[in-house]
């Protein structure tokens, strides 16, 4: 974990700790909440900033140093927190006061009540990979950018297909024709990825999924590969208006000639998770997985009797 935190699961934090409450700015019940929380965190012997942002500040001032960083809103609010912090990544606790919450895991109601279980060491950190995104043009990197859910490259308009081509440890692996690639952590694969077809994948796991958009060759499908490769996406003839996207923010054109590459970056994003539930009830809970879990209550007749 690249971090400085202070924060040791099974141990009561040191007094004070660095809280900073992200969120928002402008939306009266992320300000209320900031509020309520920062009061209910300085009543512990704690110190808390408050860290209120419009969405479309592209490089806000620099992010303080913190132990814990509290983010209020939903999964769009936690990907800004985590491109913020850079490349020193303090533990992340998400209050979900937005709609699906993947990621924002805490309700608002519970939200003071997880950060006294934090100060007294009733958590676990959990580890999830990032990645860098660089864009090479000529021979310099023209781009790069930190990231927690994808880069997709999309075809733009005029909205025809685009050929791109993979190019793994410097060897090509193959040629996609179609509409764009989406380039996912595990993380991600419950996002764009899964929305586009992809599979979901265990979050805490170190590999990349491609997965081609309405790709024109039957047999593309989607590809998990390891984390420990690098990985060059080709793209010789883009649209006027191809581009480059990482975690829903469009970083840059693709223009003929252009590599670009992506990779595991060194520092790694850590929610804290203080509650009980598991990888799979979230599944579950969150994106309406539960298939017949309820019918599995009651017998299921085998025939003949």
């Amino acid at each position: 974990m690249s971090s400085a935190s202070r924060l040791r699961p099974g141990e009561a934090a040191p007094a004070p700790l660095e809280v900073v409450i992200v969120g928002t700015d402008g939306l009266a019940e992320i300000v209320a909440e900031a509020a309520r929380l920062a009061a209910a965190i300085e009543a512990g012997g704690h110190r808390a900033t408050r860290f209120l942002t419009h969405p479309d500040d592209g490089h806000p001032p620099v992010f303080p140093a913190a132990d814990l960083v509290v983010v209020l809103g939903g999964d769009g609010s936690i990907l800004r927190a985590a491109r913020w912090m850079g490349y020193t990544q303090a533990p992340v606790l998400g209050v979900n006061l937005g709609h699906l919450g993947f990621l924002a895991d805490v309700p608002r109601h519970d939200a003071c009540e997880a950060v006294q279980e934090i100060a007294a060491g009733r958590f676990r950190l959990v580890d999830h990979l990032m990645f860098e995104t660089e864009i090479l043009r000529g021979d310099a990197v023209s781009l790069r950018e930190l990231g927690l859910n994808e880069t997709s490259i999309l075809a733009g308009p005029p909205f025809s297909m685009i050929e791109i081509g993979l190019v793994v440890d410097g060897e090509p692996a193959t040629t996609y024709r179609a509409d764009g690639l989406i380039v996912s952590t595990p993380v991600g694969s419950t996002a764009y990825n899964l929305s586009a077809g992809g599979p979901i994948v265990r979050k805490d796991l170190d590999a990349f999924v491609f997965t081609p958009l309405n790709p024109h060759t039957l047999t593309n499908r989607t590809v998990v590969d390891s984390a420990a490769r690098t990985y060059e996406i080709l793209v010789p003839e883009p649209n006027a208006g191809s581009s480059c996207v990482v975690d829903g923010r469009v970083v840059d054109r693709v223009v003929p000639g252009d590599r670009i590459r992506v990779r595991r970056a060194a520092p790694r994003f850590t929610l804290v998770e203080t509650g009980r539930h598991g990888y799979y009830r979230t599944l579950r809970d969150k994106l309406g997985w539960g298939g017949g879990l309820r019918a599995a209550a009651a017998p299921v007749s085998r025939g003949g009797t």
